[in-house]
């Protein structure tokens, strides 16, 4: 690939608990959870997320989660070269546990780049709901969508 064609694609990490999920699993879980994982794809200057209304976009660590509820922990571990950010195709309805931003986000990363995200963070919906705390916490959780904001992008609510 021609080094004019690429651009810089960077994983964005998000601790949603700040810190309290380091704190609190392993009482509530039984195990230790560093934290409660949003992630984001930044390409072309932007932010891309996925929430309950769809594929967002705000400048780089400008996501409307990180002023309210989520501190960055780890803001560069991908730098691949890519060739095209087809977002649109990798849209779905919103799920906490089977689509939520992070297998979004793994999806784009695969798409752009070829490599994943961390298993931590795509494994840690299957952790959670592993425990007997995170069954009997499963309706209430799946009754809640993350809509924090920014620019919609997919036309979806």
């Amino acid at each position: 690939m021609d080094q004019t064609d690429s651009y810089p694609v960077k994983l964005y990490i998000y601790d949603m608990s700040r810190g309290m999920a380091r704190q609190l699993s392993p009482l509530l879980l039984g195990r230790q959870l560093d934290g409660i994982w949003h992630t984001a794809i930044v390409v072309h200057g932007k932010e891309f997320f996925f929430v309950g209304e769809g594929i967002n976009n705000c400048p780089p660590g400008g996501t409307p989660l990180v002023l309210s509820v989520i501190s960055r922990k780890n803001a560069s571990i991908l730098s691949f070269p890519a060739t095209h950010p087809a977002f649109s195709t990798l849209v779905d309805t919103y799920n906490l546990f089977e689509h939520n931003c992070n297998t979004f986000t793994n999806e784009v990363a695969q798409f752009l780049t070829g490599k994943t995200i961390p298993s931590y963070i795509t494994d840690l919906p299957s952790e959670v709901l592993s425990t007997p705390f995170g069954q009997a916490l499963r309706p209430l959780l799946d009754s809640i969508v993350i809509n924090p904001g920014g620019n919609n992008i997919t036309g979806q609510r």
